[in-house]
């Protein structure tokens, strides 16, 4: 069981919880999209989810260590998430957390 902890403890999860204009929920995606491919070593995974039928929207962002999301930052990256940064109705509300725990699907 310790190596199961082991081998999560080193990841840490960026969750930024916010809602958009109307209607730039879709142009909010798109510099998602385009900051998330900038990131590189550390980097473990990308979601956005969107609430149906709002434009309101929960981004997670998986990372191995809080020192490679810091190491990924960059100028384009804060370039982009500038020009997403007048879509928002109001600031998102942004937390770090530690992942404890991964459930993998059931090999069908």
């Amino acid at each position: 069981m310790s190596e199961f902890l082991d081998f999560l403890k080193y990841k840490f999860a960026y969750v930024a919880i916010g809602e958009f204009k109307p209607g730039k929920f879709q142009e909010a995606e798109q510099l998602f999209e385009k900051a998330v491919a900038t990131y590189t070593e550390g980097f473990k995974g990308a979601y956005l989810l969107q609430e149906p039928g709002t434009d309101k929207g929960i981004a997670v962002i998986l990372w191995e260590s809080l020192e490679k999301m810091e190491a990924n930052q960059s100028e384009l990256n804060d370039a982009i998430l500038q020009q997403m940064t007048p879509l928002f109705a109001k600031a998102p509300k942004i937390n770090f957390y530690e992942v404890c725990s991964e459930i993998p699907p059931k090999d069908e």
